[in-house]
């Protein structure tokens, strides 16, 4: 599955846990850590159309170079040099920037980027907690049987045992192996 569609889905105020009782399933409400952000603290952009691939998370060493944490499943997009989007904290406007370059740091699932026009460490620290972005038409061609997160949204779930209507995936949260959030059909339950 590709991780960064999942980013890209609705955010939620209170979530939610799957607890098995008595070979059910039913949902159990999760504490939420976070307080919530009205639009009036922050305008939330449109991005119904870009992928978010990635943070940046700290300047690296006194040049301009960037550490960027990943958050796809094509992090190559971070060694090849061209056009990227960035969108700054509290902004609803892509940038574009150029990628010239970038390497990845074997043990942290970072890589280090460097931008035109970024040149000495200030710069790149005024770019700390910035996101990058490309094109929904930049998603990489896939293999037969695999599958864009996205498209799994709105998607039917059926009993693999008995055929029955389960209900639809609305939502899918990321975690070391993406769980589908599925709204159950009221004849299922």
């Amino acid at each position: 599955m590709n991780h960064e569609e999942a980013k890209n889905t609705k955010k939620k105020k209170e979530g939610s846990r799957v607890q098995g009782a008595g070979g059910k399933a039913q949902k159990v409400p999760v504490p939420n850590h976070q307080s919530p952000i009205t639009n009036h603290q922050f305008p939330i952009p449109n991005l119904d159309d870009w992928l978010e691939i990635g943070k940046i998370v700290s300047p690296q060493g006194l040049t301009g170079e960037l550490r960027v944490y990943p958050n796809t499943d094509f992090p190559e997009r971070f060694e090849e040099p061209g056009k990227r989007w960035l969108l700054r904290p509290g902004e609803t406007e892509l940038q574009p920037v150029e990628l010239l370059n970038g390497r990845y740091i074997e043990n942290k699932n970072l890589y280090v980027i460097k931008l035109k026009g970024v040149s000495d460490r200030h710069q790149a620290e005024n770019m700390r907690d910035c996101r990058f972005f490309v094109p929904v038409s930049d998603r990489p061609e896939l293999d037969e049987g695999e599958f864009h997160v996205l498209d799994l949204l709105g998607l039917q779930v059926f009993m693999q045992s008995s055929g029955e209507f389960v209900g639809t995936v609305v939502d899918i949260l990321p975690s070391g192996h993406d769980l589908l959030e599925v709204k159950f059909d009221p004849a299922f339950i």
